[in-house]
């Protein structure tokens, strides 16, 4: 069950590219004696996310705490963040301080604290929680990504190398791909910044149909 939830949707991220990670990491901190484990995972959707609390709840069944934070989207962000029981704010929001310090997208931070018998104050656990997160922050593989528009394009057979053509002068990537109606269909994905010019492309074609599906 989640716990103490703060969840907010902004839209704030008008550039063609972002930043997040590739890989999970870890990071460690102590503290009176309580020990907080921190982990850093690529992640883009709520219900992902909450696959690998739950998993860490099972695999440190005797921690105290699972707190965590996340922020999914390229352009409207969703943003949510747990104390899991810790006092208000003194876990949750000093995690996703971190993810907003680092300027990173489809991630979700997790931090395990085991109780170490000695009471930290509010200040001590937002430190604790905050400094958790950012040293498996400092050793994570951040990396800049383009956002991408995807396409759905239907044509007919006849149509089928004028269509490779353009994809491949636009450098798009195919998705998936459908020959089992009556009319082909392709879903293709491309950089923003590049869309522009092969719909305008497609446009002049007959016999050919492109739609956007979604931007991420």
């Amino acid at each position: 069950m989640l716990i103490n939830l703060s969840t907010f949707v902004l839209v704030t991220n008008k550039t063609d590219e972002y930043l997040t990670i590739s890989e999970i990491s870890e990071g460690f901190y102590k503290e009176k004696g309580s020990k907080f484990l921190a982990f850093v995972i690529p992640c883009k959707t709520e219900d992902k996310a909450k696959e690998y609390i739950d998993k860490f709840r099972k695999e440190h069944h005797n921690a105290c705490h699972v707190c965590f934070a996340w922020r999914f989207g390229t352009e409207k962000f969703h943003d949510r963040y747990s104390d899991d029981g810790e006092p208000n704010n003194s876990a949750g929001k000093p995690i996703f301080g971190q993810i907003i310090a680092f300027d990173l997208t489809n991630v979700l931070i997790a931090v395990v604290r085991y109780y170490g018998g000695t009471n930290l104050g509010v200040g001590g656990l937002v430190n604790a929680y905050k400094t958790s997160a950012k040293e498996a922050l400092k050793i994570a593989k951040i990396r800049k990504r383009s956002i991408s528009n995807y396409y759905e394009i239907t044509y007919n057979y006849s149509e089928t190398g004028a269509v490779m053509s353009l994809l491949n002068k636009f450098d798009a990537s195919i998705k998936s791909q459908n020959f089992d109606d009556s009319l082909p269909s392709i879903t293709v994905f491309l950089p923003r910044m590049k869309s522009e010019g092969m719909v305008a492309a497609f446009e002049l074609l007959i016999n050919i149909n492109i739609k956007l599906i979604y931007t991420r």
